[in-house]
């Protein structure tokens, strides 16, 4: 079976850990909303036990431990303040993390940085042109991309640290990371995966780590560079039964929008059609059209000239794609929407080049 069913994030978890037993490295594609973050806390909640834990995590929580102090008043002196009492920055006045966060910074940014470990801030600076000469600008803010770089290599700091076996990380048994790539450009998110996997797995003290994303091209990259030290999933919910449906995705390519379409497949033979679906089509249809460089997504919409409902087709991907419906109460089709449904899905597959052995129609 290439599918497990989960009823709830926990049991997900718990499956998860035992896993590592046997594999290195997990990776986990999901879409948005799917519940990644809320695993990412249910795996680490399930290590701690009598003010213990066994879990270094990245997640949307890893970023709210910074906030900004924009010297509102003076509108000065920006800094940016670190959540002293996290257990994420364990040894950080001892530990010079300064000298230990550069290098990873200095291969993604062109800021600098001082870390004051008796107030609990980060000063940033930048050297820009100032004509003839070079001028150091101190105290700026920087973007919201740079500021999760500067996190992000924070943390990867702490997992050299751990893998090192620092005493102040001696607890780490696990690393579990989520979507860290979140306001990267695409040139980035290949980067910070590379990186991320030449540390991983060049380490002589390797830690079990799960990573998680819902970013297509991080993923593949990490699928790419992990090669068969992971095992790859493909992290769903059942409309139906409300489970978390693990699909194993170990040697078969993985693309965003062919398991899109192989989803979709699935769920136009089965008749378990919601009115979402058609928003899920239409993005692969943009997707087609931009890789074909069409003038528009409507220029995947080609149907047969006696076809009576063929005026339809473009109206109801317009209309179903901008319905107020949410992902997480699913409305059902209509059973006329779910023949339209199946009716543009097929037409889509069979005049586009797909593997017909992959999408039987």
């Amino acid at each position: 079976m290439s599918e497990a069913h989960f009823t709830d994030l926990n049991a997900l978890a718990s499956h998860l850990r035992s896993e590592l037993v046997h594999k290195k490295f997990i990776l986990l594609y999901a879409y948005n909303g799917t519940g990644k973050t809320r695993l990412s806390t249910a795996f680490k909640d399930i290590g701690k036990s009598n003010g213990e834990r066994d879990t270094l995590y990245f997640n949307a929580f890893t970023e709210d431990l910074f906030s900004w102090d924009n010297d509102l008043e003076e509108d000065n002196e920006r800094k940016l303040i670190i959540n002293s009492t996290s257990r994420f920055f364990a040894g950080l006045a001892e530990m010079e993390m300064d000298n230990r966060i550069r290098p990873f910074l200095n291969r993604f940014a062109d800021f600098d940085f001082v870390i004051d470990t008796t107030r609990w801030e980060v000063n940033f600076s930048r050297t820009v042109s100032n004509g003839t000469k070079m001028t150091t600008v101190d105290d700026i803010k920087v973007s919201r991309g740079e500021e999760n770089i500067f996190v992000w290599c924070f943390f990867l700091a702490i997992v050299q640290l751990a893998m090192d076996g620092a005493e102040a990380y001696k607890w780490v048994k696990y690393i579990y990371i989520d979507d860290p790539i979140s306001s990267l450009d695409e040139n980035n998110a290949i980067a910070v995966a590379n990186n991320l996997t030449q540390m991983l797995i060049k380490s002589d003290s390797y830690i079990p780590t799960v990573i998680s994303t819902h970013h297509p091209l991080f993923f593949n990259v990490l699928c790419n560079e992990f090669g068969k030290k992971t095992k790859k999933y493909f992290l769903k919910t059942s409309s139906s039964s409300r489970e978390y449906i693990l699909d194993n995705v170990d040697g078969r390519e993985f693309l965003h929008h062919l398991s899109t379409l192989t989803e979709l497949n699935e769920l136009q033979q089965s008749g378990k059609l919601y009115t979402h679906h058609f928003n899920m089509l239409r993005r692969v249809m943009e997707q087609t059209a931009n890789f074909f460089g069409m003038n528009s997504w409507k220029d995947c919409i080609r149907p047969e000239d006696d076809d009576p409902d063929k005026m339809l087709y473009e109206r109801i991907l317009n209309v179903m794609s901008h319905g107020d419906y949410s992902l997480f109460e699913p409305r059902e089709m209509l059973d006329e929407n779910k023949n339209l449904f199946r009716k543009i899905f097929r037409q889509f597959i069979r005049i586009h080049p797909f593997n017909s052995d992959q999408f039987p129609i």
